[in-house]
């Protein structure tokens, strides 16, 4: 299984060390972090984001290809809800939908919720 993470996901992890521990035991440590998730989770001030970067160290950021952004706007238009649904949160579901067996851990359920039923591969996406 893949654990990918938007930012919600990152924000609820932050300073969860027990948290951190389960899901380590569970085989599903570091979990995957498309790039732009950076651009929501991050502030750019490093004193504001020492825990954040903490955490993002022990992450396996990845970058977004064309291929997935192209994807990302197939699933942001037929969700039916491409005004509401960020472009970060359509890459997130893009990215774990190109991988057998992800898991997107989300503040924003019904978003990727319905992005997931569009993907390639089955997404299982659990809210914080």
């Amino acid at each position: 299984m893949t654990l990918v993470l938007d930012a919600g996901g990152i924000t609820a992890l932050v300073g969860q060390r027990a948290r951190l521990l389960e899901l380590r035991r569970r085989g599903l440590w570091p979990p995957k972090v498309p790039a732009v998730v950076l651009a929501e989770a991050l502030t750019g001030d490093h004193r504001r984001d020492f825990h954040t970067n903490r955490l993002l160290r022990t992450c396996q950021v990845r970058d977004v290809d064309e291929v997935q952004a192209r994807e990302a706007a197939r699933l942001r238009t037929a969700s039916g809800r491409a005004a509401r649904i960020s472009a970060a949160d359509s890459i997130v579901a893009a990215f774990a939908g190109s991988r057998s067996g992800s898991v997107v851990l989300t503040s924003e359920l019904r978003d990727l919720k319905a992005l997931a039923e569009h993907t390639a591969q089955p997404v299982v996406v659990v809210g914080i």
